[in-house]
């Protein structure tokens, strides 16, 4: 019998990408209750290849003992594309299918700090505007106390 493929989705994130694992369901019933594989194996290892432009990199397998799993890969290049595919062994079952590809570019250092830019942007035009018109209020061109001047009171 051969696992698999998991279900997999990817998002970036600045030099890296978050990788989320769906194991795949198991047809095994108990009790009328549909078995997962952690059921079945309480823990199993999957294996993530990250596709470059260099070539397919496989990374050490790790454990897993969740339904659903998330991990990170770190240290990559920004604005670069990276697929990954993903495969799910367990120790008596070596046989498995690997997850489809799945393809993304990492974040860029610019579309990170764009959101900082225009927050600060924004908390900057107000310290202006409001020192503005505090000098004019000052200089009493705006919320005039008196509206004629004191000689032609």
């Amino acid at each position: 019998a051969f696992l698999g493929p998991p279900e997999v989705n990817i998002s970036s994130c600045l030099n890296c990408i978050k990788v989320t694992i769906k194991l795949p369901t198991s047809h095994l019933r108990k009790n009328e209750k549909l078995w997962s594989l952690i059921d079945i194996y309480r823990e199993l290892d999957y294996g993530i290849t990250l596709k470059t432009l260099d070539g397919d990199h496989k990374r050490p397998h790790k454990k897993m003992t969740e339904e659903i799993f998330s991990t990170v890969i770190e240290e990559l290049y920004p604005n670069r594309n990276y697929c990954v595919s993903v495969t799910v062994t367990a120790s008596p079952n070596k046989n498995s299918i690997p997850s489809p590809w799945k393809c993304i570019t990492t974040d860029s250092v610019a579309q990170q700090d764009y959101y900082t830019v225009a927050v600060a942007g924004a908390v900057c035009f107000s310290l202006i505007l409001a020192g503005a018109l505090k000098c004019m209020h000052a200089g009493g061109y705006i919320l005039q106390k008196n509206l004629l001047p004191h000689s032609l009171v």
